[in-house]
């Protein structure tokens, strides 16, 4: 596992987009280029400045999406596309409708409207499995440590299917629907744990002082369903790209052992 310390938000979104921006343009100048380059995506707060400097670097000429395939993370159950708060609204709004060369074949997006959840999600599996599996999987955690809607105790080689939300997220999200926790959906379509963790890269983010013990427990606490971020201990390929004021629950010696790791990358 790499854990990369950025001073503060802006400058952890400018590292993470310059690191997805770098396996985009080396997968299509190597000897995979011929199939697309699988990237799996998150909604929330977290990832917005990572969407603004990767469409200002397409706006700007610097890397195409044209070769790239994405698979969202999440969407509410019962939410239709055109809702405000729905997680293709979210995506669309914040970044594929600004991407010059983005096709939308190639975006993938649970459908939270479908009749049949359980074929939905078996569908997106298989999907991802047409492409090879996702290269490089970015997301965030919860205050809780729960990566997309895998709340705590989630089986950590779960795949994609219904998730339950917890009081707690709906209390969280609520924000986004008025400050009332009972118009946030009660269930949602979600990646697995296991799905994440089958990506050959996942990179994800966290910031601010609330997200503090969900990094500790991701870094230094025992692989446990009760912390579904914690299944990263065991991924060969994890980046954690966070800010100093989510390091504040880290032991001193993690902290300084992690800037002193990556320091001599950069030698």
């Amino acid at each position: 596992m790499r854990v990369i310390i950025q001073e503060n938000y802006n400058k952890m979104c400018l590292w993470a987009a310059n690191y997805i921006a770098s396996k985009i343009k080396a997968h299509n100048a190597g000897k995979d280029a011929a199939r697309p380059f699988v990237l799996g995506l998150p909604t929330g707060s977290s990832p917005i400045g990572v969407y603004r400097e990767l469409v200002r670097m397409n706006q700007a000429g610097e890397l195409s999406f044209a070769n790239v395939v994405t698979f969202n993370m999440d969407e509410y159950l019962g939410l239709p596309h055109e809702h405000d708060q729905s997680y293709w609204y979210f995506m669309h709004d914040n970044f594929f409708d600004h991407l010059v060369d983005m096709k939308p074949e190639n975006i993938n997006i649970l459908n939270g409207m479908t009749n049949d959840p359980e074929k939905e999600c078996a569908d997106y599996e298989a999907r991802i499995a047409s492409y090879g599996g996702i290269d490089l999987f970015m997301g965030g955690i919860g205050v809780d440590g729960h990566i997309a809607f895998n709340e705590p105790y989630t089986s950590l080689s779960s795949r994609t299917g219904v998730r339950t939300l917890t009081t707690d997220t709906r209390i969280v999200n609520a924000r986004f629907f008025g400050n009332d926790p009972e118009a946030v959906p009660a269930q949602a379509l979600s990646v697995g744990v296991g799905t994440v963790m089958d990506s050959r890269e996942v990179l994800i983010l966290i910031n601010g002082h609330n997200k503090a013990r969900a990094l500790a427990e991701t870094v230094e606490g025992g692989v446990s369903s009760k912390w579904t971020c914690s299944a990263l201990q065991m991924h060969n390929g994890a980046i954690i790209a966070c800010d100093e004021p989510a390091c504040g629950e880290l032991k001193v010696d993690t902290y300084k052992y992690f800037l002193d790791v990556e320091k001599k990358e950069r030698l």
